[in-house]
């Protein structure tokens, strides 16, 4: 208990500190001045052939994708995006991180996905190119955290449990 009123007596004597510091500048509140600088925006991280590199992950699913400025051409495993993911509905969750940010066919994605199904790969496709247009390009980055594209989707399947015939269900009842 004392350990705590000599912490709180050093903090009110810190604060008395701060304050006469910022009289004696001539500013309202230091503190109030370092909270409101706005931190720098991190760099782009580029290799050295101008492009940005990203790691998605969707269920069991991982994507390794390289972004580069182009014409908007999509490579997943040496195909086209149309002929990889042939469900409109997958071609469409590989293109939102673009649709996000307002950069449709302005970069160019070379990417490899292996494991997982095609549902599991699109969301790790998906991942990847978030992650790769911020290290491309850092300003996007509240852009594309609004729209939840930055956050890995951690949800994977349950696994089977013994005396069960799958992860919950149980076996079915027989009263003879």
């Amino acid at each position: 208990m004392a350990d705590e009123n000599q912490t709180v007596n050093d903090l009110s004597q810190l604060g008395a500190a701060l304050q006469g510091a910022a009289e004696a500048a001539g500013e309202e509140s230091v503190a109030a001045a370092v909270v409101s600088e706005p931190s720098a925006p991190a760099e782009p991280q580029i290799d050295e052939h101008g492009r940005a590199y990203a790691t998605g992950k969707r269920k069991n699913a991982v994507a390794r994708v390289w972004i580069k400025p182009g014409s908007g051409q999509v490579k997943v495993n040496g195909k086209d995006v149309a002929e990889y993911f042939g469900r409109p509905v997958l071609q469409m969750i590989v293109r939102q991180p673009f649709d996000q940010a307002a950069r449709a066919d302005q970069y160019d994605v070379m990417c490899t996905v292996s494991g997982g199904g095609l549902s599991g790969q699109a969301g790790a496709v998906r991942h990847g190119i978030s992650k790769a247009l911020v290290n491309f390009e850092p300003t996007l980055r509240p852009t594309l955290k609004q729209g939840g594209f930055l956050t890995r989707d951690s949800r994977v399947v349950e696994r089977k449990k013994y005396g069960r015939a799958k992860a919950r269900r149980s076996f079915q009842f027989s009263k003879r």
